[in-house]
């Protein structure tokens, strides 16, 4: 409103003004004030350009957040029970774009199943077997640090390969048999180890590496079960004690 009235000043000033003034300025202040009110800025009162609202970028997408996320709802409830509702849910992701990262469900869960396999809970055997001198000294770190880590409450209990998968419906059998491929699959690497154990006279010649395995298997299984069933850590290391008695 300033910028107007100084740039008509000089042609319309003393001829003008005084029967100009009182008729143009009621009608064109109240106009003239609102407009320039919505274009001035704070600092200059001169006209600001008009510009677009600016979009916020969408926050990334963090595979491994959300790996952990699935990760711990098929941990605590099984594959069956965990619905794509649960997934996207707890993961923070729409379906389509749970769908597009990931694949289908099963797709998850065997992607899940794999970075489980590789972290320190999930791997913890196939670390003891590969650092241990002695078949005796992996054995006994597998069923004590189990006993450790199965009940931790960090995470829910148990493992996940073990419970995830028990009871599944006729159309979901694959991942069942999928996590029984991957149980047995440990009972052979134990029974190697064994036999190993015994070519070397660690065990006894008439010791039976396949029998000792399975028991052994057996043993872990059930732990993960008594922890999920509520059993401390206190517990289950006098069950590792009990069973590594049985050692020929």
């Amino acid at each position: 409103m300033t910028d107007a009235v100084e740039t008509a000043g000089p042609k319309a000033g003393p001829k003008a003004g005084p029967k100009a003034g009182p008729k143009a300025g009621p009608k064109a202040g109240p106009k003239a004030a609102a407009t320039a009110a919505a274009t001035a800025t704070p600092e200059t009162g001169s006209a600001a350009p008009a510009t677009r609202p600016r979009r916020g970028r969408p926050p990334a997408f963090d595979r491994a957040e959300a790996l952990s996320a699935a990760t711990r709802l098929f941990w605590e409830r099984g594959y069956e029970a965990t619905s794509v509702t649960d997934l996207t849910t707890a993961m923070g992701m729409r379906p389509g774009s749970l769908y597009a990262a990931f694949g289908d469900k099963r797709s998850l869960f065997e992607e899940v199943v794999r970075r489980y396999g590789t972290s320190p809970v999930g791997a913890f055997a196939a670390v003891a077997l590969a650092e241990e001198p002695t078949a005796y000294g992996a054995f006994a770190r597998i069923l004590r640090e189990a006993a450790a880590i199965y009940p931790d409450p960090s995470h829910p209990a148990g493992c996940l390969v073990i419970s995830a998968a028990t009871n599944v419906s006729a159309q979901d059998a694959g991942i069942q048999d999928h996590l029984r491929a991957l149980r047995n699959g440990n009972t052979r690497v134990f029974a190697e180890r064994l036999h190993r154990a015994r070519e070397e006279g660690e065990l006894p010649p008439e010791a039976d590496p396949e029998a000792l395995a399975g028991y052994l298997a057996t043993v872990v299984q059930g732990m993960s079960q008594q922890a999920r069933d509520g059993a401390t850590a206190a517990d289950l290391a006098r069950t590792a004690e009990l069973a590594l008695r049985a050692w020929p």
